[in-house]
């Protein structure tokens, strides 16, 4: 029973490598849940839609209470039972997300709101980290931008700003990734990472180590 979420900006490749170490670990033999936030769970999905429509003004309480709202879903429906089962459950966005989205409406709120939502903190948080204008650009590159890729530069690097501070208030829990390298490096950083944090976890099934 493993828990990996995938953090960080706009355009920082998570999407990617999030299916690449997904592809490693059921060739390893596991079962694994690749989940995503805000969604992985019906109504967490009808709450996404609502989150990224740019026709919606919500403010960052708002945004903040529904984000958990949607999370207490994913959390009862996709990733308690998939931990039960023993499955890894790898996760797009977690509860660092609205940390660092979400950071003007005070750790004095969203403490107590994860504490009530959150169960069991991730075992191995993956920063994604790169310049904001990097990111963005990598984003708008996918088409039309969703509700938090539109709200600009200034907003973006207070999100990051945010990120970072995490990290360094959790390093037990959070490793940074560059993730302005090339793909392969950055893959190759990620696996790195996972054995060294989670070593069995990229054995074979006959105990072998094979993440190289």
């Amino acid at each position: 029973m493993t828990f990996i979420t995938f953090e960080g900006p706009e355009g920082a490749g998570k999407s990617t490598q999030i299916r690449v170490l997904a592809e490693a670990l059921e060739q390893r033999g596991h079962e694994v849940v690749l989940t995503r936030e805000p969604g992985g769970a019906p109504e967490a999905e009808a709450l996404r839609a609502l989150l990224l429509d740019k026709d919606r003004d919500w403010s960052p309480l708002a945004e903040a209470l529904l984000m958990n709202a949607a999370r207490d879903a994913h959390v009862r429906q996709t990733i308690e039972p998939a931990l039960r089962r023993r499955a890894v459950v790898l996760c797009d966005r977690f509860f660092d997300s609205t940390r660092a989205y979400q950071h003007n409406v005070g750790e004095q709120t969203l403490g107590p709101l994860h504490k009530a939502v959150v169960p069991k903190l991730p075992d191995l948080t993956l920063l994604f980290d790169l310049p904001v204008e990097v990111g963005l650009a990598r984003a708008a590159s996918r088409g039309a931008a969703d509700r938090f890729e539109a709200k600009g530069v200034a907003y973006h690097e207070g999100v990051r700003a945010a990120f970072l501070d995490i990290a360094d208030a959790e390093p037990e829990r959070l490793a940074v990734v560059d993730a302005a390298q090339p793909i392969e490096d950055v893959t190759k950083a990620v696996m790195k990472l996972v054995h060294d944090r989670l070593p069995t976890l990229l054995d074979d099934a006959d105990g072998r180590d094979s993440a190289s």
